[in-house]
């Protein structure tokens, strides 16, 4: 079986914004009221960061709970890593996530300013240089059989993207407008030249797009 690159619960607004210009440590999507756009999961029984008992089941669960599934290694842009531009100037930033990041697997940073891998818990950073299909080709290799997951941010994924590399995407369609900001479309049905597309509603309000390549 062949490994896939795969987008999954990737979040987006009703007017295709995932994420704003003015990134910082207290923005990382660079939008205000961001949170807008994945509370979907966070009020799931399985996501990750919860605390307390309960949260819902059905649909949105279990997208939430497939996030890992069959995920060998997964692939970011800079900007998901963190707000630094330009060469480092702080290598003791090591991401958003803390001591117990929520990959569990290699994560490819793409970058034109490589520095050296850590470890965090189960999780390795590794920051390379190259185009899409070469660090494609080194993700694979370390997945070791399983898939790929490309995980942002918007800009990463329109990349693989017209470099016809990715093989599916779940994009979850929130329903709210933000009117400005970095989108992934126009409209979904800009990628039904390459895609079949499953259009499906939850109640809580999101519509998950599964998209598989034809």
């Amino acid at each position: 079986m062949s490994q896939l690159l795969r987008v999954q619960n990737f979040n987006v607004s009703s007017d295709g914004v995932a994420a704003g210009a003015d990134q910082s440590l207290q923005s990382p999507f660079g939008l205000p009221g961001a949170q807008a756009l994945w509370s979907w999961a966070g009020a799931t029984a399985s996501w990750p960061n919860r605390t307390d008992p309960g949260g819902t089941r059905g649909l949105d669960d279990y997208f939430t709970r497939d996030f890992t599934h069959n995920i060998g290694a997964e692939i970011m842009g800079r900007n998901k890593f963190g707000p630094q531009r330009g060469p480092w100037e702080n290598h003791e930033w090591r991401g958003w996530w803390g001591d117990e990041p929520p990959f569990h697997t290699p994560v490819f940073v793409m970058t034109h300013h490589p520095r050296p891998s850590f470890t965090l818990s189960d999780t390795t950073f590794h920051f390379v240089a190259g185009d899409p299909a070469d660090v494609l080709e080194q993700a694979k290799a370390a997945a070791q059989g399983k898939d790929v997951r490309l995980g942002g941010g918007v800009t990463t994924v329109r990349e693989f993207l017209d470099a016809d590399l990715v093989d599916t995407l779940h994009i979850a369609v929130s329903p709210v407008e933000f009117g400005t900001g970095l989108r992934l479309w126009e409209s979904p049905q800009e990628l039904l030249d390459r895609f079949h597309l499953e259009v499906v509603p939850s109640p809580s309000g999101v519509t998950h797009h599964l998209f598989w390549r034809k």
